[in-house]
């Protein structure tokens, strides 16, 4: 069965670079960059229906939820990559990402997933999905299968649902509660949607997971506070984080964050209020989480 794609802003064939393989090094670098000016703007557009989107990510993390990113092909890799992301900066596990195919479709394309509906059922109810959960469907077209399926479970669970297309007026947009669209226009390769697009929706997806972690007190200041020290880099961002957020020396700062296990949110709790590790815990518990309010 053909597929109409024919109205698709990402399919048109983009007439600024129509003579592209005629063209220098210099000459397309220039075109590319252009055309990358264009993502701001399309970006700027959307950023009412991304705050829409973010308040409801905030709204199912704070019930408990994840928030679960669903795509196929490029769309699905770019929310793998968000998710996968969120672990160590924030600490937290509760950013998901589905892509048709399963994971092994990150590296290698695994024909027809992206057509089956069924198969997005399958993978969300293999997270076991609640209605507390926010599934996000992330689709350059608008018009994945994968994605449609996924969001129409959701909904059927009563769990919320987003999505992100690089299109306007989708077929997706319809499936889901708080949709954003948006359109950089016509690819300087037709049809290519890990270029533009791609962009759009890697500099949508850090602002969704960002700010929701900043909106739930992950960040204090503008200090990465609850960061997992995985590696040395990491440690060493932990001290210079609770240094930051203290002015305390690299000595204090060593020795609260052994006490703490590297957790940046109490070692500045006690420091700043000379407190022990057991009532900077308290505090933070009965804070929600947020340090401003712990130490107040």
């Amino acid at each position: 069965m053909a597929v109409d794609i024919e109205g698709l802003s990402t399919e048109k064939r983009n007439e600024l670079s129509k003579d592209i393989d005629l063209l220098s090094t210099a000459q397309i670098l220039k075109l590319m960059n252009e055309e990358d000016l264009k993502v701001v703007d399309a970006v700027k557009s959307a950023l009412p229906a991304v705050e829409e989107v973010i308040d409801a990510c905030v709204k199912a993390y704070k019930k408990g939820g994840r928030i679960i990113y669903i795509g196929a092909g490029t769309s699905g890799r770019l929310g793998l990559m968000d998710a996968v992301e969120v672990v160590p900066t924030f600490n937290s596990e509760r950013f998901v990402g589905l892509i048709a195919g399963g994971e092994g479709a990150f590296i290698k394309a695994v024909e027809g997933a992206e057509d089956s509906m069924e198969l997005a059922v399958k993978d969300l109810q293999g997270l076991a999905l609640n209605e507390n959960d926010m599934v996000i469907g992330i689709a350059a077209s608008g018009r994945t299968p994968y994605v449609i399926g996924g969001l129409d479970y959701a909904r059927s669970i009563g769990a919320d649902t987003g999505c992100l297309c690089c299109n306007l007026d989708t077929k997706i947009a319809k499936h889901c509660a708080h949709p954003i669209e948006l359109s950089a226009g016509p690819e300087i390769m037709t049809g290519s949607t890990r270029l533009k697009s791609g962009t759009c929706q890697k500099i949508i997806l850090n602002m969704i997971s960002t700010v929701t972690m900043i909106k739930v007190g992950k960040v204090y200041g503008n200090l990465m506070v609850d960061v997992r020290a995985t590696n040395e880099k990491l440690v060493e961002r932990c001290r210079r984080i609770v240094m930051e957020a203290t002015g305390c020396d690299h000595d204090k700062a060593d020795e609260v964050l052994n006490e703490t296990g590297n957790d940046c949110r109490k070692a500045i709790v006690m420091i700043l209020l000379g407190i022990s590790r057991e009532e900077a815990e308290e505090r933070i518990e009965k804070a929600g989480g947020y340090i401003r309010e712990a130490i107040r």
